[in-house]
């Protein structure tokens, strides 16, 4: 695993965030990373130092009873577990329970320590025979697998549930994919340690900043615990891009994935994920950025207040855009068209919850106000008012992916160019500081992901069709009729 390019010296070896044991104090991590390369696993320089702490001791004690890597995927973070389970279970006989938050990922880490130990007891295929002898058995039942040793070591692995720990007595807990994990999980694993064979427990946690979908309260907690001023026999060490960093910047790539410099992990593979990821989710999952760390808004929140003026009425070229969530619990009509003095004006005629409102709604303002077409996203949940406006004679315009990132375009350059005026409409400005982007296709277009939205984004999204249909060619002007007012 070590490559003559990667060394201490390189920053991506070390971690942004370091809390640690003092390191006057005796450690095993040489040992334990001299022992796992006789079997040809060889820790880089960032494993080592994390190797270091969590094997720091005091006064025969683990320095660190609490123990949490954040580091992005990819790289080597199982490494860095085979080689502490390996230490342990051969060189202390502790006995250790893996867990991880899938079935199949648990099993894939079994797999791999049966690389070290052989598939079964007396293997005579076994790559490293002496590890083998070893081993009193190996269990691979589903659900149950074990490799139990002589020595009285083990390893278990376990897919995490409420019940989990159960009937379980350990050394070390490795919580493996922490980043979903629940309180309920946790507190059915940490008894299984409360009277460790060795009374030397230790609690592993080892994962990714928690997504918006997942459970990530224990790992949230065990990292704000570690970050206070005085935390209590804890290490944290986390690989993260900081706050405001930019997003497409390879230096920041480099920095917070040490694997990149040994060639574990590719170049274009993280520039693939860039172009595939919204911003949320690469600023997570590559660059290891938490919460408040994440992709910034896409409009800061001074551009859009500067754009304001409560008195702008659009006079030409009257656009009405419609979105609905996909639950189908929102919606909005917003309007877009041209002032006086040419600038694009915006604004949400309507914003409401359900859906059965907006046909008639759409239908009444068609009658009284001269609108140019109402715009539609194809892909859309408002796709479905499209056969309904036309029958009521209304023109509609379809868009598609291109359309949509050809608008968020013409929102954004608006905005910073100064030339789109807004009414200062709160549930506008609360959607735009919590859109974030999504990639369309590969040249750089992006879209309104909603998603990862915070808020209700239906307003910004309803604003944005309405804005792309002011300036699309295939909508004709139907009036130039000067609007004095709000749409009646």
């Amino acid at each position: 695993m070590n490559s003559p390019n990667a060394s201490s010296s390189d920053p991506a070896q070390t971690p942004r965030l370091h809390i640690a044991p003092l390191r006057d104090n005796t450690t095993y991590g040489d040992i334990a990373a001299a022992f796992a390369a006789s079997y040809l696993l060889t820790p880089d320089p960032w494993q080592q130092l994390v190797l270091d702490d969590w094997l720091r001791e005091v006064d025969g004690k683990w320095a660190s009873l609490t123990c949490g890597l954040s580091v992005p995927r990819q790289n080597g973070k199982n490494a860095l577990v085979e080689i502490r389970e390996l230490f342990g279970t051969v060189g202390r006989g502790e006995k250790i329970l893996h867990t991880a938050h899938q079935v199949k990922t648990a099993q894939k880490h079994f797999r791999r320590l049966k690389h070290f130990f052989g598939k079964r007891a007396n293997d005579p295929d076994a790559k490293f025979p002496e590890l083998n002898a070893l081993v009193e058995e190996i269990r691979n039942v589903n659900g149950q697998e074990a490799i139990t040793l002589k020595n009285g070591g083990s390893i278990e692995i376990v897919a995490r549930s409420t019940g989990s720990g159960r009937g379980f007595t350990v050394d070390v807990i490795v919580c493996d994919e922490a980043q979903d994990m629940s309180d309920d999980d946790q507190e059915a694993l940490l008894a299984t340690s409360s009277s460790a064979p060795l009374g030397n427990p230790q609690w592993i946690y080892t994962g990714t900043p928690p997504g918006p979908k997942v459970n990530g309260e224990v790992f949230t907690r065990v990292r704000t615990e570690a970050l206070q001023t005085e935390p209590y026999r804890m290490s944290w060490h986390e690989w993260s891009a900081e706050i405001g960093a930019d997003l497409d910047d390879r230096t920041v790539w480099r920095q917070v994935n040490p694997a990149l410099l040994t060639g574990r992990l590719l170049w274009d593979v993280v520039a693939g994920e860039r172009g595939s990821f919204s911003d949320e989710g690469f600023s997570r999952e590559r660059l290891g950025m938490w919460g408040e760390t994440s992709a910034a808004s896409v409009i800061s929140t001074d551009a859009w207040g500067s754009c304001a003026d409560e008195h702008s009425v659009a006079i030409e070229k009257l656009v009405l855009g419609i979105d609905i969530n996909p639950e189908r619990t929102m919606a909005t009509v917003g309007l877009a068209g041209r002032r006086a003095d040419g600038r694009l004006h915006v604004e949400v005629v309507e914003t409401r919850q359900g859906i059965a409102w907006v046909a008639a709604f759409v239908k009444n303002l068609h009658a009284k106000n001269r609108i140019a077409t109402v715009v539609v996203d194809a892909r859309s949940a408002a796709a479905s008012l499209i056969d309904d406006f036309r029958r009521e004679g209304i023109r509609v315009t379809v868009t598609g992916s291109s359309d949509m990132g050809a608008a968020c375009g013409r929102i954004y350059d608006g905005v910073m160019d100064m030339q789109l005026v807004h009414i200062g409409q709160p549930q506008l400005a609360a959607a735009i500081a919590g859109a974030r982007k999504r990639n369309i296709g590969t040249e750089g277009a992006w879209g309104w992901n909603r998603s990862n939205a915070a808020v209700d984004i239906t307003p910004l999204v309803a604003v944005t069709l309405a804005a792309w249909g002011v300036g699309a060619t295939r909508v004709r002007e139907t009036t130039k009729s000067k609007r004095k007012a709000r749409l009646l």
